[in-house]
């Protein structure tokens, strides 16, 4: 039976209640999801600094990444949003393990297959037209990105796991951690040893292992996953069928989403000045992911308190969090936007020194601050919709 909504303290209450556990989760995985979008951003910023070919190639091959591993990856992990979350909010604790292996099972082939894609990427790039020099220089830099691909995906299965057990700490200080670490591993790589972008490519995979190390050690050894994390278990190669039907309408969820904005710069490259579009489209939709981590990590709150909720058999509580993530959004998107204004004429310094460069991100700015008002909403309520697919 499910249990009465309204209590002692009032409905009120209820209400101020609810914006805290939503906030208590938003707030560390925004801070998470912001270290670990920015593992890529050091990348780029970095390799911007070598020149305009070396920053237009990269923002290239990062995006054909995206659109073709990363947010595949990305989407069907998050399939574990729904099943981790429903199976703890009905205390099936072990369930929590089981479907963790069973998507990194998964998520291992899937990156077989995308891995051999990016081995061709600069003769695909070539095929579509592609400047030459920007599509070789492209392809050299995604091969040196496979690895990381093989580690990206269990990364996100770990982040699931703990984030449905509403423990977001640990992925806030491990993805701080390695953000950290990540500046040193790029100075390291692309400018002490002479790596150049390839080096900033193969820092995205040191990092990611770095992440996932601390996160796999903590379940491994915290007392608060004891009931969720048993051990390897052949379950997890049960119901592979079962885990795919919910993971590829997750996964088309997010990629739809993610291949609207990458598609924008492998677009750039057949603009009469394809190193200069791709730059400044590749700063622009930077920045645009980065801001989009609020949106992110506001939807995968509400993600966890309504699987949460459902498992546990109280609808009327999965409502009211609904209502409340709802007000939440239009504040952050009037916020951030506000924000993305303010900073327009400084941004462009991060990325590059090239003043052309500078002057046309600062143009760009306003029409990312009024996109991303639309946008937040958007990422919020995608949360609510994958707890009904």
């Amino acid at each position: 039976m499910e249990e009465p909504l309204v209590d002692k303290t009032g409905e009120e209450s209820l209400v101020v209640i609810e914006v805290k556990k939503q906030l208590y989760l938003a707030g560390p995985l925004i801070v998470g999801s912001l270290l670990q979008d920015v593992v890529q951003m050091i990348s780029v910023m970095f390799v911007g600094h070598l020149g305009e070919l070396a920053l237009s190639s990269a923002s290239i091959a990062t995006s054909f990444a995206g659109v073709t591993g990363f947010s595949l990856l990305s989407g069907m992990s998050s399939s574990l949003d729904t099943l981790c979350g429903q199976a703890f909010g009905a205390k099936q604790h072990h369930l929590l393990g089981i479907y963790k292996q069973r998507a990194i099972l998964v998520l291992t082939p899937v990156s077989v297959v995308v891995a051999v894609i990016w081995g061709y990427t600069g003769q695909i790039l070539l095929f579509f037209g592609q400047d030459p020099e920007i599509a070789m220089e492209a392809g050299s830099y995604i091969r040196w990105l496979i690895p990381s691909l093989f580690v990206y995906g269990p990364l996100q299965c770990h982040v699931r796991f703990l984030q449905t057990q509403n423990m977001v700490l640990p992925v806030m200080l491990s993805s701080g951690v390695t953000a950290l670490n990540h500046i040193l591993v790029c100075w390291l790589l692309v400018y002490k040893l002479g790596l150049g972008n390839k080096g900033a490519a193969l820092a995205n995979t040191i990092s990611y292992l770095t992440n996932v190390s601390i996160l796999a050690l903590y379940i491994r050894l915290s007392p608060s996953c004891k009931s969720t994390w048993t051990g390897l278990s052949t379950e997890a190669f049960r119901d592979i069928l079962g885990f795919l039907r919910l993971a590829v309408p997750s996964a088309l969820m997010v990629c739809w989403e993610w291949w609207s904005f990458e598609l924008l710069v492998l677009v750039s490259g057949f603009l009469p000045n394809p190193k200069l579009e791709a730059s400044v489209l590749s700063i622009s939709l930077n920045t645009i992911s980065l801001v989009f981590r609020v949106p992110y990590g506001l939807s995968a709150a509400i993600s966890t308190r309504v699987s949460n909720e459902l498992g546990a058999g109280r609808p009327d509580a999965a409502r009211l969090a609904t209502q409340v993530i709802m007000v939440l959004g239009v504040v952050s998107s009037i916020s951030v936007s506000l924000a993305i204004i303010l900073v327009r004429n400084l941004w462009g310094y991060a990325y590059s020194n090239d003043k052309e460069v500078v002057e046309y991100i600062s143009k760009i700015m306003p029409i990312i601050a009024v996109a991303f008002l639309f946008d937040d909403m958007q990422c919020v309520l995608s949360g609510i919709v994958r707890k009904i697919l």
